[in-house]
């Protein structure tokens, strides 16, 4: 999608069409910009920029908090277009995705026309511009779809020879996982575009880059054999975290804020189906210092009860309550996620002594008491807003 979440906000609020929209934290707070318009890209403005150089470039630009719910609902209107084409659909992020014809076209299909399609029932149904990247394989996809936003597709050539060409002129840079540091590296042997890097051995790229030579390589030449994976890999963590607008010296303020992260990350989990085997506290000072500290969660729980109480554990361990220092960020994770069934009474292994084996009841017990309550919590939340119900 086309700078989605400005061009939401453009949709729904036909003033701003046609003027730089920025959504993200607003200029006179602490914060980054979220996602830009079109409009405001041509003053320099891009994703991850602070919001004070972002008024900067553009004082004249409307920033907007942004609603992430409404985003999340247009994306899944989006997804559902592109989910009756194909049902071999990968949904990488809230506004992109991989979609498989393979087998689905039939004889006389053509990609091209379908992508045509697609962009057409977007723009007619849900009022916004797709750029689509028609190839064989994802990475050549991906980069296509982004070579002539917005609103643009974008079409690979088929045979090897005539991919290599397609490649050559453009910046290294547009090849999956060169970032600023590798291309600071490439750049050094004076290799600025993906031509360069064909004319290269595998051998020198592995010299400079490591592991990641031979794939750059392959990359290089177009060449990528993933496939499309319709359910996505669980995710390994969940975290939240949150930035004070100025750097915050109560730790009274800084707990209080620890623990609304740590609900937040409680209510995901319970909402993924899983539980939480290690604790993580993430604080970062005045100075950009960030420090992390994690302890094991036994056993694994998403309790907000027992979950706050690791919080509060680790943050007392960092001093801060005795030796207060400016905080500008506190955030709460949780890893060493298991899926919840595997938490089964039927797949848990009874212990040989009989104390153990009431204790372990005794936890369940207090565990599902803890459950229902905060599923109570988590639907009166859904229902009502987040500031609806709070723990004294």
């Amino acid at each position: 999608m086309d700078a989605f979440f400005a061009a939401v906000e453009q949709r729904d609020h036909p003033e701003w069409r046609g003027k730089p929209v920025i959504v993200g934290a607003p200029p006179h707070e602490r914060g980054v910009v979220s996602t830009a318009s079109y409009e405001a890209r041509v003053y320099g403005v891009h994703s991850a920029m602070p919001s004070r150089e972002a008024y900067q470039r553009c004082p004249h630009a409307i920033f907007v908090h942004g609603n992430h719910h409404h985003y999340s609902e247009v994306s899944r209107q989006v997804m559902a277009i592109l989910h009756s084409f194909s049902p071999k659909l990968e949904q990488v992020s809230v506004d992109e995705a991989f979609l498989d014809l393979t087998g689905v076209l039939g004889r006389d299909g053509h990609a091209v026309e379908t992508a045509e399609e697609i962009r057409t029932r977007i723009r007619n149904e849900i009022h916004l511009t797709a750029s689509i990247g028609v190839a064989p394989n994802m990475f050549l996809a991906k980069l296509a779809s982004d070579l002539n936003k917005p609103d643009g597709l974008t079409v690979v050539p088929e045979s090897p020879e005539a991919i290599a060409a397609f490649l050559a002129p453009l910046p290294v840079g547009r090849i999956w996982g060169v970032g600023a540091k590798t291309n600071e590296i490439l750049a050094k042997y004076n290799l600025r575009t993906i031509g360069d890097v064909q004319q290269a051995s595998t051998d020198f790229l592995t010299r400079i880059l490591g592991s990641y030579g031979p794939r750059l390589h392959d990359l290089a030449f177009g060449l990528d054999d993933r496939q499309v994976q319709t359910e996505a890999p669980p995710e390994k963590s969940m975290s939240q975290e949150y930035t004070f607008k100025e750097d915050c010296l109560d730790f009274a303020m800084v707990r209080a804020k620890l623990l609304e992260q740590c609900e937040l990350v409680a209510a995901r989990l319970r909402r993924h189906g899983v539980l939480a085997g290690c604790a993580v506290l993430k604080l970062r000072f005045q100075d950009f210092r960030t420090i992390t500290r994690q302890m094991p969660v036994k056993p694994p729980t998403n309790s907000d009860r027992i979950l706050r109480g690791y919080a509060l554990q680790l943050l007392q361990g960092t001093g801060l309550a005795e030796h207060p220092r400016p905080i500008r960020l506190v955030g709460f994770g949780a890893s060493a996620l298991t899926d919840i069934r595997q938490d089964a009474p039927s797949l848990r292994q009874p212990s040989l002594f009989e104390e153990e084996n009431r204790q372990e009841e005794q936890h369940r017990a207090t565990n599902r008491k803890d459950n229902a309550i905060d599923c109570a919590v988590d639907a009166l939340r859904q229902r009502f807003g987040r500031d609806s119900i709070h723990r004294g």
